[in-house]
């Protein structure tokens, strides 16, 4: 266990101090140590230079534990000083680090948070940021009325002109203030809504135009009835007939620009109220009216709890995933549409989306067609595709949009049953991408892509309209009617009324820069997290190995050169004489180093220079050494000068006592004995001061590290069978 530990302090860079240790264990170390470190005792002199280990003998006045003690709390304030080596204990928080920033780099990576994060805020639920945006949008989204006078009206009613005259007027705005009023959520993953579409008159926008512009539009009512009873018994016709005469009803009628949008009296309308109230249910008719009349309207919008990619759009409308007007699929389906408040997100370059609104009575397709930026955020165009309103002749699939059974000339769509009866067709303005047979009859239109083209700027990965302009014109297509009094120039004609541009110019700001935020940059965030998670824990891992193994390698370089300073008290102490004489000037000196020279092979006629090196370093107590022949003393003197003193006068009967330990000294090559344990017979004992007794001295190794002085008022004491050996990690 405390090989594990020491293991764990030399990885985690921790110093430590170890101070339990037996005799024999500090023995068996001292012994290895000088072995591993090949310290020739023949020549430790040279190796003494290089030496900054410390050694100290104390003598028996301080038991084992006091010993102990005191060097540990010098080491303490040698570290506080900052004079002891400390090594670096923050790698192993780095290394854990490292780690910590490798996960968060592969966590990000792979569970991708940011998507997390979006797609919980795409959810509708009560309350939601999404959902409140979706309920009520702030955006500000407009319908452009362009109305075509006929400017020949009287002209064409008395058979003058072949063809209509017309005009284009407006734009005429109008503020659409969208609304979805929801009842409940549903436990399906859908809640259901009632649309609300209330226009506000909006003149400033309307570039001049007003509502109480005089404007000659056609007489709906009466073209109405007139296709309707057409078809009709003679006995009917007869009365239409009469009744028209009575009331003096003309195709072309004189009307504000207001009221043909919004809805105008006539004694015909009222007739029809009074007598056909199953079909004519109100007692005005305005176009723009009727268009945004959802009385009875409600639909059920996924809430995206069970796919966020479908947040926002229609699942059912009116009850139904078909619309009634149709049969089939292909051409009933309104199911996974948007109405325009939220498109379908996570969309690809080539994948098509739906639109549906009340007004094209059709979900229509969307194809992507261009990429680029609207106010700051990506976006794709949309527009419908070629043949979108194609009756079968170029694409099969759509021979369903043919009212029983009667197709309509590319370009138009019959809408009859969405607006109450009436002979209504749809197309795109100026008959744009229509057959030429729609110009047969009428003049002044003229059709371009850049003005009549519908586009849809949309964010592909919210679902979020940027820019919308949906585009569609409203016609009467009429059949025979020339049995009716008046309409006899009307039949078989496609009669342009008016065409709407469903707008919306871009993002209120507050919402682009929230918008911007999460679609632009938190998405960077998380990359850059990513990154840098990735860069820093790998830069961490490798730096702090990179220290690690060159941490290890140069200590263990340190602790082979640091070995060749420590001594064993067993055969010699030894103490810097420089370090001596400068605590000696200090006064602060506390131990009386004993220093036994190891290179005892010189002959007394060794160069004096060296003698008196030795002699310098060779220190012993004067009041209780009585003989140096065969003795030394480890006890330590209350005063250096007295041990200065008593070298000096004794001198000689060292260099004699030098010579006759020789014999005594530990020898690096020292063998093993056969039982595999280290041999120890080399050792020979020391008696010691008065009572000849063996003396057993305390070792202190220090791997390269220097003590302090210890206080001057350290007490002397001897080991007996206790050593403390204190390293230094």
């Amino acid at each position: 266990m405390k090989d594990l530990a020491q293991i764990w302090n030399k990885f985690a860079g921790r110093q430590y101090a170890s101070v339990n240790i037996t005799e024999k264990e500090l023995r068996d170390l001292s012994h290895n140590r000088l072995k591993r470190a090949d310290i020739d005792v023949s020549n430790f002199e040279q190796n003494f230079s290089e030496c900054e280990g410390l050694n100290y003998k104390f003598t028996e006045d301080l038991d084992f534990t006091d010993r102990k003690d005191a060097i540990i709390n010098r080491l303490f304030e040698r570290r506080k000083k900052g004079q002891i080596a400390r090594q670096p204990k923050c790698l192993f928080l780095f290394l854990m680090l490292g780690f910590f920033s490798l996960g968060a780099a592969c966590f990000i990576l792979f569970l991708r948070p940011y998507d997390f994060f979006f797609s919980q805020k795409a959810i509708l639920e009560d309350g939601g940021e999404i959902f409140e945006m979706w309920r009520k949008p702030e955006v500000k989204l407009y319908c452009r009325v362009y109305l075509f006078n006929v400017t020949n009206a009287e002209e064409y009613m008395a058979g003058k002109h072949h063809k209509l005259k017309l005009q284009e007027v407006g734009p005429y705005v109008y503020r659409e203030r969208l609304e979805h009023e929801v009842l409940q959520f549903n436990e399906n993953g859908t809640l259901s809504a009632i649309p609300r579409h209330p226009l506000a008159w909006e003149e400033e926008l309307s570039e001049g135009n007003r509502e109480d512009d005089i404007v000659y539009m056609p007489h709906i009512a009466l073209l109405s009835i007139a296709n309707v009873v057409s078809k009709q018994s003679f006995v009917t016709r007869f009365g239409l007939n009469n009744l028209i005469s009575l009331t003096n009803t003309r195709p072309l009628a004189r009307m504000t620009a207001r009221e043909f949008m919004m809805g105008y009296s006539s004694e015909l309308m009222t007739l029809g109220n009074t007598f056909m109230p199953g079909w004519i249910y109100f007692d005005k008719l305005g176009l723009i009216d009727r268009m945004y009349d959802f009385d009875g309207d409600y639909e059920t919008i996924f809430t995206g709890t069970d796919d966020v990619t479908n947040s926002g759009l229609i699942d059912t409308y009116r009850g139904s995933t078909q619309l009634p007007q149709w049969e089939g699929r292909h051409c009933s389906n309104v199911q996974f549409a948007s109405d325009g408040t939220k498109f379908k997100s996570g969309v690809g370059t080539n994948q098509s989306i739906l639109f549906y609104r009340k007004s094209l009575c059709r979900a229509a397709p969307l194809i992507p067609v261009a990429e680029g930026t609207k106010g700051g955020l990506k976006g794709y165009m949309y527009t419908f595709p070629e043949h979108m309103l194609d009756n079968g002749k170029n694409i099969k699939e759509n021979k369903c949009f043919c009212r029983k059974g009667k197709c309509l000339p590319e370009g138009l769509i019959d809408v009859t049953d969405c607006y109450y009866g009436f002979p209504i067709a749809l197309s795109y303005p100026h008959f744009y991408k229509g057959d030429d047979i729609l110009f047969s009859k009428v003049e002044g239109l003229k059709p371009n892509k850049e003005d009549h083209e519908t586009r849809f700027w949309i964010q592909p990965d919210s679902g979020l309209p940027l820019d919308v302009s949906s585009k569609f014109q409203i016609n009467m297509a009429l059949d025979d009617i020339s049995m009716i009094t008046n309409t006899e120039g009307f039949s078989n004609m496609y009669l342009p009324m008016l065409w709407f541009d469903i707008r919306m110019f871009s993002l209120t700001p507050s919402l682009e820069q929230r918008f911007n935020l999460y679609l632009n940059v938190l998405p960077i965030v998380e990359k850059c997290a990513m990154y840098f998670c990735f860069i820093i824990g790998a830069a961490l891992i490798l730096i702090t190995t990179y220290i690690l193994t060159f941490k290890i390698m140069f200590k263990n370089y340190n602790n082979n050169r640091n070995r060749k300073c420590n001594f064993n008290f067993k055969t010699n102490l030894w103490f810097n004489q420089e370090k001596t004489n400068n605590k000696k000037a200090r006064g602060d000196s506390v131990y009386a180093p004993c220093e036994i020279p190891l290179n005892d092979t010189e002959s007394d006629n060794s160069d004096p220079q060296l003698d008196d090196k030795k002699q310098s370093f060779i220190k012993t107590h004067g009041d209780k050494i009585k003989e140096l022949g065969n003795k030394l003393s480890g006890k330590v003197h209350d005063s250096v000068g007295n041990v200065k003193g008593t070298i000096k006068d004794e001198l000689s009967q060292v260099k004699k006592a030098i010579n006759e330990r020789k014999s005594s000294l530990i020898s690096p090559e020292a063998e093993r004995s056969d039982s595999g344990e280290e041999n120890y017979s080399h050792y020979k004992p020391v008696n010691q001061s008065d009572s000849d007794e063996d003396c057993k001295y305390l070792e202190v190794v220090d791997d390269g590290c220097e003590f302090d002085d210890f206080s001057r008022d350290t007490r002397t004491a001897s080991a007996h069978n206790n050593q403390l050996y204190i390293n230094i990690g």
